[in-house]
Formats: structure tokens, C-alpha cells, sequence
């Protein structure tokens, strides 16, 4: 039973993709799927982060906070700056460069942490990033959004941090929360938290394509074009800023991983609910979902294959 749980999540790069192309093909059967679905659905998604973390996740990393910090700074240094940059120099209109430069500005994913495990990469610390850089999220997502994505249209800075406040950090804290009063329960639940998130991501990314069918179809090119510069560059820079500050091929890959890969759910999840008059601002964070799950897969797949110095068999 494990090990098919294990394999339908490992395999989510695939149902994101066949979800994508259900939707751009039969709008109808995932356009229900909107609105506070999409909110309860992140949330689903963080609330299963929550219950995965303990108290003592938290004191690794007070033991091990330079590679933690590096990947955390390069994640918000280097990805707002691509989004930022993307934007203006494929001069997207206002509502898709706003989309790019939101995603841009989000966290790590939590698909990222399954990536660096098929890459052999060190899991360990890749959750730490994804669990640093979602809690950093709560300030520095509205931030850097309203800064970067200000000179587009005007940004409420304040709904921002409330949303990424009630989206992110009340469920990773309720789930935190349930580990510690409900351990059996709790393990009991986690082989299928997984499956849940899988599903809940494929949903809202499926709805939210469905629900701009015709809009991808007419600019899909510059889309797909703009979020893959987005994240391939994220991966390739995220890799040589760790190299370039010294750490050996293991920790590199795992940085690269975290800082290329978005949490492109909270992404749609804002966009819906903070840009109403840009109804398409949503589409390249949903687009984006697809394309890191495949670059993701695609590198993770070829380091699998070239085994780095201390990595898990």
C-alpha cells in the first residue's frame, strides 16, 4: 500500500502535466474547481506540510544555519530578480508580467523536497529550506511583490501579507499543532498526505487553466517561454551561487532544486484573490507549476543517474 503511495507521488510531475492538458482540452471538467476552492486547497496542501514538521526540525536548523541561509537568500535573491527581469524583457502585459513576478516572489514548493529525494540530494536540508523559506514568505512574498510587481499596477500590500498569513502559516501551525496532540493519528495519516497534496496541486492548476483556456491558447507561446526562463535559470543560477560560496556538489544540487522550484499553489492562491481585475494574472503561476514539475524531474532524473559525493543510495 506504501509503496503505491509513494510511487502515485512520485509521479507527480506527470498528473500535474495530463491534468494541464485535460484542461486546456476539456475546460469544463476542471473549472469548478475555483475561487475558495482553489484557498482551501493550498491550504490542505500546508496544513499536510504542517504535520510532517516537529519541534526538532526546528533546532536542526539552528544546527546548521549557513546552508540553510545561503539557500534561503539565493531562493529570494535570485528568482524575484528573473521574474522581475523576465517580465520586462519579453515586455509580457501587465497581467501576465504581475503573474510571472507573484511566483516569482513565492517560496520554495513542497514538490521540491520529493525532488531532491529521486535526485539523491540531501532531503534532509531541502526540507529545512522549504520550511524557512515558506515562513519567510509571510513578509517577504508581499514585499517583494509590491515592490517589483508595483510599477505594473497598484499592489495592497497588507492583503497580501493577510492571505499569505492565513494561507501559509495558520495551517503549517495547525498541522505542527496536531502532530504534537495526535502522534498516532498523525502517523497514520502521513502516507497519504502526500497523495492529497498531489491531487489538491493538479486541481488548481487544472482549474485554473481551464478557466483561461482561450487566453493560453492565443499567448501560450510567451508564456510558456517566460516561465521557462524563469525556472530554468533558477535552477542553473541557484547551483552556482552555492558553488561559487564553496559547498560541494550535494548541498549545490539541493539549493539549485529549492531555489528553481515555486510554490506555484500559494501563487495562484494570491493571484486569485489579490489582482481580481487581472483575471488572467493567475495563468503563469499555473503554468509554472507544470514547468518546474518537468525541469525539476528532467535534472533530478539526470543526478540520479550521476550520484553526488555522499548521497543515499
Amino acid at each position: 500500500m506504501n509503496r503505491a503511495l509513494l510511487l502515485f507521488t512520485n509521479l507527480f510531475p506527470l498528473w500535474v502535466v495530463l491534468g494541464g492538458i485535460a484542461a486546456l482540452w476539456r475546460p469544463a471538467l476542471f473549472t469548478w474547481f475555483h475561487g475558495n476552492a482553489v484557498v482551501w486547497g493550498l491550504s490542505i496542501i500546508m496544513l499536510g506540510m504542517g504535520i510532517t514538521l516537529s519541534v526538532d526540525d526546528f533546532r536542526r536548523v539552528i544546527r546548521m544555519p549557513r546552508a540553510v541561509a545561503v539557500g534561503f537568500v539565493a531562493h529570494y535573491l535570485i528568482m524575484p530578480f528573473l521574474g522581475w527581469s523576465i517580465a520586462h524583457l519579453l515586455q509580457l502585459e501587465t497581467s501576465f508580467a504581475v503573474g510571472l513576478i507573484l511566483v516569482a516572489c513565492c517560496p520554495c514548493g513542497t514538490a521540491s523536497n520529493v525532488v531532491n529525494y529521486i535526485a539523491r540530494s540531501d532531503v534532509a536540508l531541502s526540507v529545512l529550506m522549504t520550511l524557512c523559506s515558506t515562513l519567510g514568505a509571510i513578509v517577504l512574498t508581499p514585499l517583494l511583490t509590491r515592490w517589483l510587481a508595483g510599477q505594473y499596477v497598484p499592489v495592497d500590500g497588507w492583503a497580501l501579507f493577510r492571505d499569505t498569513l492565513q494561507i501559509v502559516l495558520l495551517p503549517v501551525i495547525g498541522g505542527l499543532a496536531l502532530h504534537h496532540r495526535f502522534p498516532r493519528a498523525v502517523k497514520a495519516a502521513l502516507p497519504f498526505s502526500p497523495v492529497v497534496s498531489v491531487v489538491a496541486i493538479v486541481l488548481i492548476c487544472a482549474g485554473i487553466l481551464g478557466q483561461n483556456a482561450e487566453a493560453i491558447k492565443r499567448h501560450g507561446g510567451i508564456l510558456v517561454l517566460a516561465v521557462f526562463l524563469l525556472h530554468g535559470c533558477g535552477f542553473f543560477l541557484g547551483y552556482f551561487f552555492a558553488r561559487a560560496l564553496g559547498y560541494d556538489a550535494l548541498i549545490c544540487r539541493t539549493i539549485s532544486i529549492e531555489v528553481g522550484m515555486q510554490n506555484s499553489g500559494l501563487a495562484v492562491a494570491l493571484a486569485t484573490k489579490n489582482f481580481p481585475s487581472l483575471p488572467t494574472a493567475s495563468v503563469p503561476c499555473a503554468i509554472s507549476a507544470t514547468f518546474h514539475s518537468i525541469i525539476g524531474s528532467f535534472i533530478a532524473g539526470l543526478w540520479r543517474l550521476r550520484p553526488a559525493r555522499g548521497s543515499k543510495p
